[in-house]
């Protein structure tokens, strides 16, 4: 493993923020120290993590190859955004503390920005990983479908894991860098605006990282009612705060609508397991009106005229799985 070298800025800088990962950093930075490029630095921030002093009994075997931050809790947006002050390198690649890169990742991401010089962010696929579920590629369950502009990340055409991002620091501070505001999902709101600052976005298909779906007490991953939430606020977020034009604003507005609709069904479908039929009923009919969807119609019907067979709905929309009306949220 490469010790710092504070006398030689790295090509690219890993930014890895750490919050309750003790038992999985190692396989993080084995698989950092791994990789086939070795022009990077690594930047560890803790933040405010309740194992810190299992974390940093962790990460004593890489502490003169990392560079690491301790600070108080600023949640994922705010432990990246230190980070990323503290980087020095061109590039900026992003991986979780549950996460981990397969040894060729930064070797063909930044083979990408060789091919065509005039990218700024590129990513690739990863692979799901999770405790109550079949591992599954990121692209099956979240396919990316021509250009990566801001209208393609509204309409979630293209989608990014940010495990297998690297973009060029300029276009992130550029873009405002990391909200820190944001609960969740602040790397979708990050990519939006990188994207309508004009960076341009690249992908590959192959796999390069394993992320964690979900599954872990403490993970990054959400509920889908939580996740529809952030995807609805942060979408009626860019309406207020980005200069856009008329298209861009309807089409935002548009996809806010479909969001908060996902969001109220979700919340729906979760009174309905806790036995409360008429709650259920009025979420999912504030859903219908603002996204016609006709299961949202049956259901609304099922429950006005037995809502006593609300359990028997719920086993019945999970086995269905919901694509048609939930989205890729």
């Amino acid at each position: 493993m490469p010790t710092i070298d504070l006398k030689q800025e790295p090509r690219v800088s890993v930014i890895i923020p750490a919050y309750n990962t003790a038992g999985l950093i190692a396989t993080c930075l084995n698989s950092v120290f791994g990789q086939t490029f070795r022009d990077f630095e690594a930047v560890v921030v803790n933040d405010g993590s309740p194992d810190t002093v299992q974390l940093e009994q962790a990460l004593e075997p890489y502490l003169g190859k990392i560079v690491y931050v301790r600070q108080e809790n600023k949640r994922a947006a705010g432990a990246r955004n230190t980070a990323i002050r503290k980087a020095r390198g061109e590039f900026l690649a992003f991986l979780d503390s549950d996460d981990s890169w397969l040894p060729n990742h930064l070797q063909n991401q930044m083979e990408l920005f060789e091919q065509d010089s005039s990218l700024d962010l590129v990513y690739s696929d990863a692979l799901l990983v999770s405790h109550t579920q079949p591992d599954a590629s990121f692209m099956d369950r979240c396919p990316s479908n021509g250009l990566p502009s801001f209208e393609a990340l509204v309409v979630e055409r293209c989608q990014i894991p940010i495990a297998t991002v690297v973009a060029r620091k300029t276009s992130i501070v550029k873009a405002g860098m990391f909200d820190e505001t944001l609960k969740r999902c602040d790397d979708y709101d990050m990519w939006l605006r990188t994207a309508f600052y004009g960076a341009k976005i690249g992908y590959r298909r192959d796999l390069q990282a394993r992320c964690y779906a979900g599954g872990r007490p403490g993970c990054l991953g959400e509920s889908a009612a939580k996740m529809a939430e952030a995807f609805w606020k942060i979408l009626e977020k860019a309406a207020q705060t980005l200069p856009l034009n008329e298209a861009q604003r309807e089409l935002v507005l548009r996809q806010a609508k479909e969001a908060q609709a996902r969001y109220l069904l979700e919340e729906g479908k979760l009174h309905l397991g806790a036995r409360e039929p008429e709650k259920a009923r009025e979420l999912f009919a504030e859903a219908n009106r603002l996204s016609r969807n006709l299961k949202v119609s049956v259901a609304i019907r099922s429950l006005q005229v037995a809502p006593r067979f609300a359990g028997s709905l719920l086993a019945a929309w999970k086995r269905l799985r919901m694509e048609g009306v939930t989205g890729q949220g």
